[in-house]
């Protein structure tokens, strides 16, 4: 992944953020609100979040907008008479492969923006990802576009832009292990037994980090970290034997690359998300900022463990559905999202949530090399797996 280099000299580049109502999506607009100068932003798109995404379009004033079904494009119409208002995925689609369009933020989370992401790189777009599930349910699909189409793919993701900055300049030969860090999320002190009774309210306590409730979920089963092995998988095309995972619950290290000659390279900066949105948007520069400086006086201990597997299963089942590939990981990634909605819901415990992953991936037969109708298809048949299980 190398993208061409850019000049921000005297630039106004026109962006588009699918996913702006959301948590990526406002910290995009935060970074971007404090550097106007640098972008216009021409769209933007949201699920029906329209109190949100009205105050965005009054602040921002885009040309253009996205929402998930007809009756929100309506109601958003009614209020803004003269904005272009698309809804479904053919409103990502527009607003993906706008000719005027030069950088798009994919903030969204579910499947629903594959398309737009692939029709981007077929436009060429400079394409920043923050969405984990197109990448783990669809990475060998993208790489081939991306090797056909050569289109500029920058990671969001404070692990992933962390790695990325260790690869500058230099030879992805001579990796020899990717190390992702984690903070252990908010049980990570847990007993299994503790765990067994693990309440809504304790697992979105995160330690670190401002997040939605499901990637909070996703913290505490080890699950994100998990999906973050497999995005690393794909967008830095390494191995996944070489892809560790290290328990780090100051989160200042970001991630490291070990390289063959035993010299490491890490990643170190205050936990905030805004820094590598940021870093993706502004790429190749390095602007001022308004992020607080880091101060390891202060800071004075790093601590790093091993992740306990037993405890938390599901990075493990993640890695397992890395070896196999095919539609494995698109599997683990639709169940969690249903399973983990239904933890949230207080319709199962927690524990329950690695327990049916399993049986899912026990369940299924993987297809592999697998077209986007495929995982149309296997995202139908988790649904009523599961149903199925519970």
């Amino acid at each position: 992944m190398s993208p061409p280099k850019r000049s921000l000299k005297n630039i106004m580049e026109n962006i588009v953020i699918l996913g702006s109502t959301g948590s990526v999506g406002k910290q995009t607009m935060e970074v971007l609100r404090k550097k106007p100068e640098y972008f216009k932003v021409l769209g933007l798109a949201g699920k029906n979040e329209i109190k949100i995404l009205s105050s965005q379009i009054r602040e921002f004033k885009p040309e253009m907008i996205s929402v998930a079904d007809k009756e929100t494009a309506q109601k958003l119409s009614q209020l803004f008479p003269r904005l272009k208002i698309y809804f479904g995925e053919e409103g990502l689609v527009c607003l993906s492969t706008d000719p005027r369009v030069r950088s798009i933020v994919f903030a969204a989370s579910g499947l629903v923006s594959l398309r737009a992401l692939i029709e981007a790189i077929k436009n060429r777009k400079r394409v920043l990802v923050a969405n984990k599930e197109i990448l783990i349910v669809a990475g060998e699909m993208i790489n081939k576009y991306l090797d056909r189409y050569k289109a500029e793919f920058l990671p969001l993701d404070s692990e992933h832009s962390a790695i990325f900055q260790c690869l500058r300049g230099e030879n992805k030969k001579e990796i020899k292990n990717l190390i992702l860090t984690c903070s252990g999320g908010s049980l990570r002190n847990c007993s299994k037994k503790e765990l067994e009774k693990a309440s809504v309210k304790t697992v979105l306590s995160h330690p670190t980090w401002k997040m939605g409730p499901k990637i909070t979920v996703d913290s505490a089963t080890l699950m994100n970290k998990g999906f973050e092995v497999l995005e690393a998988h794909y967008l830095f095309r390494v191995p996944i034997e070489k892809i560790k995972v290290l328990i780090h619950p100051e989160s200042i290290v970001h991630s490291m690359v070990e390289f063959q000659d035993e010299t490491t390279k890490a990643h170190l900066s205050v936990p905030d998300m805004r820094l590598p949105i940021q870093y993706a948007l502004f790429y190749p520069k390095r602007l001022f900022g308004f992020i607080k400086p880091l101060d390891l006086i202060k800071i004075k201990n790093l601590s790093f463990q091993e992740p306990d597997t037993e405890r938390f299963p599901c990075l493990r089942l993640a890695f397992t559905a890395a070896k196999i590939g095919g539609t494995m990981p698109a599997v683990l990634t639709f169940a969690d999202e249903i399973l983990v909605g239904k933890f949230l819901a207080g319709e199962i415990k927690f524990l329950e949530i690695s327990r049916i992953l399993k049986k899912m991936l026990r369940a299924h037969r993987p297809v592999f090399n697998p077209k986007i109708s495929d995982l149309l298809e296997v995202q139908k048949w988790v649904v009523k797996k599961i149903d199925k299980i519970i």
